[in-house]
């Protein structure tokens, strides 16, 4: 494979700025453009040189250090450096264009850990948790990604496909030898492990939700009538003036959307336009648009003005949000005790609390009962039985449909043959999830989501 070379560090002003360069030509590009302080020609793995970035005249570009990785012990697995220099977008730009006029060849997206993947350093679930760590949006969610990228999921997943190759392997005996073969013997024990590696799955399927929990956060809207607190809410929980606070009615008229990490766990806030009869056509716009939310929504903070007995729409709120999971804030009791309304929404839900949107008052109890509701403290991410990745979902999904076509080939004795075919497939399925079969298409599209440098 060719040499490639990219920035690995983010655009921008920085105190370092690192390129990385990969490949078998690796050290005799660098040869041309790098003078070290001491002159030793000795190449070493683990190492850093200190020295000069230079042009072809011999023009100093950067005072760097470079570090040196020899095949196959580096991340690629193949020759390797990193070119630490100082950052900022003219130097680094600079080095990696000496660098393309010596040889290498700019990489594409995601290459380098690509290149790990091929080159068999890293299985498939690994090289997709990189990407996931990068993006990562709480401890949790990291914590998940890198329980994955030192191998866990793919050791829970390998040890499913061992059960099933011990497996294949007495099928395909009795197939061979049909003549020392039971087939009820043969049926119950393909029966007895297909039902075991159907338990595992159906655990790691379902552990998806709270994947998709730790990966995607929780889609949470803040719904309430003109003036209840929304605005306010979400100010004080970003800490930060983000949503414009009036007294007046209608002044938010579109959602505001961001993301806050409590308590280990990231919500997806969006602030809604106050729901209410109007007949301003924009605002209707607006009110149309925070049902629809409120529709799509995986949790739902409704807030009541304290003050004031309940309204048409407070009801109306109500009514949408009676079948969804739901915390009902009665705000303003920091001059009311919200006693006025509180019997009236307990009819509602249960999950009440009080709250000053202006203050912060209750806004810790918020957030203790939002990790009480998604028991986010207990979920365990070092056993390697939590899947956060929807491809990986879906496949898992693919294998248990398959599994249950095998248990139907015995049910309607079919010949072994076709049960053999089918627990096949599961196999197939499953390295689909580790790469071990994957097509190139999938691959490129896996890796084309990666930043560039990594």
């Amino acid at each position: 494979m060719e040499t490639i070379v990219a920035i690995s560090t983010a655009t921008g002003n920085g105190g370092i700025g690192i390129i990385r360069m990969s490949g078998k030509d690796c050290f005799k590009i660098l040869e041309k453009i790098f003078k070290p302080i001491n002159k030793s020609t000795e190449i070493n793995g683990y190492t850093i040189k200190y020295g000069h970035i230079v042009d072809k005249d011999d023009n100093v570009i950067d005072e760097v250090l470079v570090s040196y990785f020899k095949e196959p012990k580096s991340y690629t697995t193949e020759n390797m450096c990193e070119i630490n220099s100082h950052g900022g977008f003219v130097i680094e730009r600079r080095i990696l264009e000496e660098c393309l006029k010596n040889g290498a060849i700019l990489a594409e997206p995601g290459e380098f850990t690509k290149r790990a993947f091929l080159n068999g350093r890293i299985d498939l679930i690994q090289a997709e948790s990189v990407i996931d760590l990068i993006n990562s949006k709480s401890e949790k969610e990291a914590k998940a990604s890198i329980s994955q990228l030192e191998g866990n999921l793919s050791k829970n997943i390998n040890e499913i496909k061992g059960k099933l190759l011990d497996l294949m392997a007495d099928v395909e005996a009795s197939i061979d030898y049909p003549e020392y073969d039971i087939e009820e013997v043969t049926n119950n024990k393909i029966l007895a492990v297909i039902n075991d590696v159907e338990m595992d799955l159906t655990k790691l399927s379902k552990s998806f939700k709270n994947g998709k929990v730790l990966r995607e956060g929780i889609k949470t809207a803040i719904v309430g009538k003109p003036n209840a607190g929304k605005s306010s809410l979400l100010n004080n929980i970003l800490n930060e003036e983000r949503a414009i606070v009036s007294d007046k009615k209608g002044t938010t008229r579109d959602t505001i959307e961001e993301f806050v990490t409590i308590n280990g766990i990231t919500l997806k806030l969006i602030d809604t336009a106050g729901i209410r009869n109007t007949t301003d056509e924009i605002e209707k716009i607006g009110v149309e648009k925070s049902k629809k939310i409120v529709d799509d929504a995986e949790l739902i903070i409704a807030i009541f003005d304290g003050s004031h007995a309940l309204e048409n729409e407070d009801y109306e709120i109500l009514d949408l949000i009676k079948e969804k999971n739901a915390i009902l804030l009665i705000n303003k009791i920091d001059i009311v005790d919200g006693n006025v309304i509180a019997n009236e929404l307990k009819k509602y839900n249960n999950n009440i609390i009080r709250i000053s949107a202006k203050t912060g008052i209750g806004v810790d109890e918020l957030y203790s009962k939002i990790s009480e509701m998604y028991k986010i403290n207990d979920i365990e991410l070092d056993d390697g039985e939590i899947v956060t990745n929807i491809r990986h979902k879906g496949q898992i999904d693919e294998a248990i449909k398959s599994l249950n076509e095998v248990k139907n080939t015995i049910k309607n004795h079919m010949p072994i043959d076709i049960t053999e075919i089918y627990l096949k497939q599961v196999l197939a399925d499953l390295e689909k999830i580790t790469g071990d079969d994957i097509s190139e298409d999938i691959i490129n599209e896996i890796f084309s989501k990666f930043c560039l440098g990594k």
